[in-house]
C-alpha cells in the first residue's frame, strides 16, 4: 500500500488536444494534473494550489497577457519548489527567456520523450514512482 501522496503537476496549453495529451502523459508518469488553457488562468489558480504542485509543464505561445516564459519566471520567483518544463514547436528560448532551473522540450513530443526528459531533469525526491523505475 502506497503511503505517500501523489504529486500534482500543472499543465498549461491553449490547444485542447495538446492539453489533453499532456495531461495523459503526466498522469502516466504518476502525477495528478491541474489543467489550464492559458498563462493568466494558471497565475490565478496558483496561489490556492501551488503548495501541492511540484511540476509546471507549459506551452510558450498562449492567448492573454502571460506567455509560458513569463509564467515560468513567475513560478520560479514565487514558488521555488516547483520544477519547470517549457515546451514549444515554434519558439526556441533565448538567453534570459526562462529561469535557470527551467528546462525546455521541443514539440512535437511523444510520451516516451516527456517521460525520459522528466527522468533526467526532475530531482530524485520529486519523481513519482513510475519515473523512478529504470527504462528498459
Amino acid at each position: 500500500m502506497e503511503t505517500s501522496t501523489v504529486p500534482y503537476a500543472l499543465a498549461v496549453d491553449d490547444d485542447p488536444i495538446i492539453l489533453m495529451d499532456i495531461g495523459g502523459i503526466l498522469e502516466d508518469a504518476g502525477f495528478r494534473v491541474h489543467e489550464t488553457d492559458n498563462g493568466d488562468a494558471a497565475m490565478t489558480m496558483l496561489p490556492a494550489n501551488a503548495r501541492n504542485i511540484i511540476l509546471l509543464f507549459s506551452d510558450v505561445e498562449m492567448p492573454g497577457g502571460t506567455n509560458g516564459f513569463a509564467l515560468a519566471r513567475h513560478v520560479a520567483e514565487h514558488y521555488p519548489w516547483i520544477e519547470i518544463v517549457i515546451a514549444s514547436g515554434r519558439i526556441k528560448p533565448m538567453p534570459g527567456d526562462m529561469p535557470d532551473k527551467a528546462t525546455f522540450i521541443s514539440k512535437p513530443f511523444t510520451a516516451q520523450m516527456v517521460h525520459n526528459h522528466l527522468r533526467e531533469t526532475l530531482p530524485d525526491g520529486k519523481k513519482p514512482e513510475p519515473l523512478q523505475q529504470a527504462v528498459r
